[in-house]
């Protein structure tokens, strides 16, 4: 039987509920596509649970009439400055002389006894590796002989009272929330290749009002960030500037924007209605890129501080990957590369298939992300994937990458 999917990306200036099938041979086809402006979310944060509510039945419903299927369950992004992770490390002693399930279900569950306050709880809980008797770089220490067995993973926690606003807009909209997955982990699922991963490799999503990050060196996740900045701030910027409306500000940006200032000609001028004038006044197109290029010079600038501050700066040779609706604005690349000092590409979903011409947009990384996500983990226990929703669900914890067994014996 085909397996249906289904992922809603709750963003600051949109949301998106994507409908996806798994076809023979592991093949995602979105069969329904909702997208609609986002109300009463504010850098990724609910600030009004009944607009956010409205806008999350809406896309459903566009997604439901797209696909012709009633959606009942789905993943759901999460984003916002309330997101943090800590890396932990388990350690146990091997039960007998061959490691198995259980010893590695309680290294993980000794990594995650870390203190976290009553106040915020677990998002994620990712796999980094193993180690065996000293010996690190361990990927699959099922079965293999030692004594003593160490796990690091990354864990993602989030304030509970955001993540609880979030379940109960979902849920009032008639979804069962089934998991929460962290956006950058949702892109990075679409925009990374596997040598971008091994080699170590920050992925960059900019929304419209958070800026994402995730690490990953050697395959895997070593650290997340969340920045309260992002696209409508630079919207803002122009507002301000220019005394214009955000609507007015957000058109400009969209057709007459440039990330630096210096790739704009000095004569380059555009018409528009100013607050308050009756008659259309000319805008220096260079003008704009100015007020555009200080504020995106200060999101990479923050980024920098962060990855640095990580400590892992020195361990990505693949540089940053770019998503998000940001990242379409014209120069960012090149902007970005001279910030961060690194190679910087911008990415966007591919090798789509079914109801797909939308979502060739950076935009939609996200999105489209989620449906990965689900697919990767069924293909990684496709026999038990049933069992392991109901207790996601209950839990909200999410295991990448870890055996269903281990999921199962978690609490």
């Amino acid at each position: 039987m085909e397996e249906i999917i289904v992922g809603i990306d709750v963003g600051t200036t949109k949301v998106c509920t994507l409908v996806g099938r798994v076809e023979d041979g592991g093949v995602l086809r979105i069969m329904g596509v909702g997208i609609e402006p986002s109300q009463g979310i504010q850098k990724g944060v609910i600030i009004d649970l009944d607009a956010a509510t409205q806008a999350i039945a809406r896309s459903v419903e566009r997604a439901e009439s797209s696909s012709g299927l009633e959606i009942t369950s789905a993943l759901v992004s999460m984003a916002g400055a309330h997101v943090s992770s800590i890396n932990s490390r388990g350690v146990v002693s091997v039960t007998g002389d061959v490691i198995d399930e259980f010893d590695i279900a309680r290294a993980l569950d000794s990594a995650r006894a870390v203190a976290i306050p009553h106040n915020r709880e677990v998002i994620h809980v990712v796999q980094r590796g193993y180690t065996v008797d000293g010996q690190d770089g361990i990927r699959a220490p099922l079965g293999m002989h030692g004594y003593r067995l160490e796990i690091e993973t990354h864990i993602v926690t989030a304030s509970t009272a955001t993540v609880e606003n979030l379940y109960q807009c979902v849920s009032a909209a008639g979804v069962a929330v089934q998991q929460f997955v962290l956006n950058p982990l949702a892109s990075a699922e679409v925009v990374l290749r596997d040598s971008e991963r091994k080699m170590g490799v920050v992925v960059c999503d900019i929304g419209g009002g958070t800026t994402d990050m995730a690490i990953y060196v050697e395959g895997k996740v070593w650290h997340t960030i969340v920045l309260p900045v992002g696209g409508n701030h630079v919207t803002g910027d122009i507002a301000h500037g220019l005394r214009l409306s955000v609507e007015q500000a957000e058109e400009i940006k969209l057709q007459h924007g440039y990330a630096i200032r210096a790739d704009v000609g000095a004569e380059d001028y555009f018409a528009i209605r100013p607050f308050g004038e009756e008659e259309m006044v000319d805008i220096n197109r260079q003008e704009v890129a100015h007020i555009i290029e200080a504020r995106v010079a200060e999101i990479f600038e923050i980024a920098l501080q962060e990855i640095k501050r990580s400590g892992y700066d020195g361990l990505l040779p693949a540089g940053m990957v770019l998503t998000g609706g940001a990242s379409a604005l014209p120069g960012i690349r090149d902007l970005a590369s001279e910030v961060l000092g690194m190679p910087v590409r911008i990415a966007q979903p591919e090798n789509l298939n079914g109801m797909v011409d939308q979502l060739y947009s950076p935009a939609y990384s996200t999105g489209v992300g989620l449906l990965r996500w689900a697919l990767t983990e069924q293909e990684n226990d496709r026999d038990a994937r049933f069992g392991r929703r109901s207790k996601r669900r209950k839990s909200k914890i999410d295991l990448s990458g870890a055996k269903d067994w281990m999921k199962r014996l978690l609490p």
